[in-house]
């Protein structure tokens, strides 16, 4: 198999002929269009839906039927990393896993995995094994292959490969890079798409908003992929991003992707009001409306590719207390700590407002 090429110096130029950043500076004036003639986000134009954790859909009913109301998509937020399934080799813990599928098909959701391979979450058992290329090889078709397959027809679609880049646009330094070498990546889509042909695939990756160097070598590797006929068929935007950050940013990164003419899937939205962790800081009116605007842009964003293209918008929680940046004073999601609708909330339905 031939190994394929995806360094991606920072001068390459992908994209910029056809479509300059400028040409998205014309929409800074949005109107305040009513939202109350959608009831909830599940009557979205295309999935909206969030990442959830397990212990709290089990144990808190307002979580729980907040994410029953609202989300059409889920995600798990650790219950399919490979460190909570793989406790061994051909060893498995399936708990989490299988209660979120159930949950999801009690409720007629749709169900993302993530992630099948991340440098991240990796079992010891992994990190410490030792044997050739085809050994390394061997142990990963068997992981996808089991997880997958276990879940064929039940989840939709899989971040096959999670953060495979650096920030300098290289390959990041992980055991399968080490051990099997660049074409790790196109191996896991293959083995993904033998054990489960009608599952999507997606690459995910962060830094579309800001990076000039990890937009282009995420479209890149996408393209190069999908060019060598590997079944990839999206683009995985995390999207965590800031009040800070500006709109138009926000819409680039979303029209980028989908130059790469796969699905567009914002994988793990939220917006921070307080990306510097400051710890006297007040959820105002202000930090608000400026979340609210970013919530409109991107989902706004979503619905002017081809709808073929639009995948979804997953946001990484449900409600405030539930965020990974809660350990800070945050409010990044759409619900408060009550699970009421925040402004936020409402620049989502004006971003879908048909």
């Amino acid at each position: 198999m031939k190994k394929i090429f995806i360094y991606l110096p920072i001068t390459f130029a992908l994209l910029t002929a056809s479509c300059d950043k400028e040409e998205f500076n014309s929409d800074n004036s949005i109107p305040e269009y009513p939202a109350a003639n959608i009831e909830n986000l599940r009557q979205s134009p295309y999935p909206i839906g969030a990442a959830v954790n397990i212990n709290t859909l089990k144990n808190n009913q307002e979580y729980r039927n907040t994410v029953i109301k609202e989300m059409s998509s889920i995600t798990g937020e650790n219950a399919m990393k490979m460190n909570t399934i793989s406790k061994g080799r051909k060893e498995y813990s399936f708990d989490d896993a299988d209660y979120l599928v159930n949950f999801a098909q009690e409720n007629n959701m749709r169900v993302h995995g993530h992630t099948l391979i991340w440098y991240k979450h990796t079992p010891d058992w992994v990190a410490n094994f030792s044997g050739s290329a085809e050994d390394w090889k061997t142990i990963m078709k068997e992981y996808i292959h089991d997880v997958v397959g276990r879940y064929k027809g039940k989840v939709a679609s899989w971040d096959v490969v999670n953060e495979v880049i650096d920030d300098k646009g290289g390959l990041r330094d992980c055991v399968w890079l080490k051990n099997i070498g660049p074409e790790y990546i196109e191996l896991a889509f293959q083995y993904a798409h033998e054990a489960d042909p009608d599952a999507k695939l997606f690459y995910n990756d962060y830094g579309h908003e800001y990076s000039h160097t990890r937009r282009y070598t995420v479209n890149h590797i996408a393209d190069s992929l999908a060019q060598k006929g590997v079944p990839i068929h999206g683009i995985g935007l995390q999207m965590h991003t800031n009040v800070n950050r500006s709109e138009n940013d926000l819409r680039y990164a979303v029209i980028a992707a989908a130059m790469s003419k796969l699905m567009v899937h914002v994988s793990e939205f939220d917006v921070a009001v307080n990306p510097d962790s400051k710890k006297d800081v007040t959820f105002t009116d202000e930090l608000a409306s400026r979340q609210k605007d970013r919530y409109r842009t991107v989902t706004k964003a979503m619905l002017n590719i081809p709808e073929s293209q639009r995948f979804g918008v997953t946001m990484w929680g449900v409600h405030d207390p539930s965020s990974w940046l809660s350990s800070n004073p945050d409010w990044a999601l759409p619900f408060n700590d009550k699970f009421e609708r925040k402004p936020a909330y409402d620049g989502i339905l004006q971003g879908i407002y048909q």
